[in-house]
């Protein structure tokens, strides 16, 4: 996939930049180095290769080290929510800013 010098004057007002015409070149030949390292990547057969979770464990036994899933913290609701300005119900009410 290679971009176009129109391609960069999208994405750069979907992103609201405001880009010179010397940072539009170099934006092109980076977005454009980036998606060539994509296709090399794809070209690469990865059929029947397990995806790992860390690179160590291509190279090391690895254990996830899983804690137990218990409550370890107080429910602070109602102190939490002292401050708020609207409570009902254990929820914060908010003031309706779109219509």
């Amino acid at each position: 996939m290679t971009l176009t010098p129109t391609d960069v004057n999208r994405i750069a007002l979907l992103a609201r930049l405001e880009l010179s015409p010397t940072e539009q070149a170099a934006m092109l030949t980076q977005l454009n180095g980036f998606f060539a390292i994509v296709e090399r990547m794809r070209a690469v057969d990865t059929t029947g290769i397990a995806p790992l979770y860390t690179p160590l464990s291509a190279v090391q036994d690895v254990r996830l080290r899983m804690r137990e899933d218990r409550v370890t913290e107080t429910n602070e609701r109602a102190a939490n929510q002292r401050s708020a300005p609207a409570v009902e119900g254990g929820l914060y009410l908010v003031p309706k800013v779109i219509e």
